[in-house]
């Protein structure tokens, strides 16, 4: 599929690789695709973005709070209608890492078994949701009629996806995930 990327979504890509790496993490998220094509501020997705006052710097800040360690993955919304409840969810965090240990609240992640004769497919550097992300944005060159995919087409992919962590921090810094769709779209009939 890499074969239709422009070189600019290609340095993207590899860039959003950088990214998770960067982060210790792996594999690649959503939010790491997300910051990537905020990075390359040449582009049209980043001047969008840009545009619509989406900065590289609260995106970063909004992301390390839902993957800090120790995180729940709940939003601010999530926490502050909890906190309306009655419900203190750093105490409760506290309270558990204090009987079983921090990072108690993390997924455990068993080892693999080693089956032998057989290759183990690990599924390659992507997270489920990036690689639906870069499927969704070869539809969406396909459904505008165009023979690449350029950064502007993953910016649209991320928004259609649109349950990812990156949905999840553009919406928590203001973004209205349709009005971004609509932005996209108007820059490239423009740029057309």
């Amino acid at each position: 599929m890499f074969e239709r990327f422009t070189n600019r979504a290609r340095q993207v890509v590899q860039r959003a690789v950088e990214e998770a790496s960067g982060d210790g993490q792996r594999p690649v998220g959503t939010e790491h695709l997300l910051l990537a094509v905020l990075a390359d501020e040449a582009s049209l997705a980043s001047r969008v973005l840009t545009e619509a006052g989406v900065t590289a710097d609260d995106l970063r800040a909004r992301i390390r709070r839902h993957t800090e360690a120790g995180g729940v993955g709940l939003g601010d919304a999530d926490a502050a209608a909890l906190r309306e409840i009655g419900i203190d969810l750093a105490a409760i965090v506290a309270r558990i890492e204090e009987s079983f240990g921090p990072d108690a609240l993390r997924e455990a992640v068993p080892e693999p078994r080693r089956r032998w004769g057989r290759r183990r497919h690990t599924g390659g550097p992507f997270a489920p949701r990036s690689k639906k992300v870069l499927e969704l944005s070869l539809r969406e060159a396909i459904r505008l009629k165009h023979r690449h995919i350029g950064t502007e087409h993953i910016l649209l992919g991320l928004l259609r996806e649109g349950s990812g962590l990156a949905a999840l921090v553009l919406t928590e810094a203001g973004a209205d995930l349709d009005d971004l769709r609509r932005r996209v779209e108007v820059a490239l009939r423009a740029a057309a």
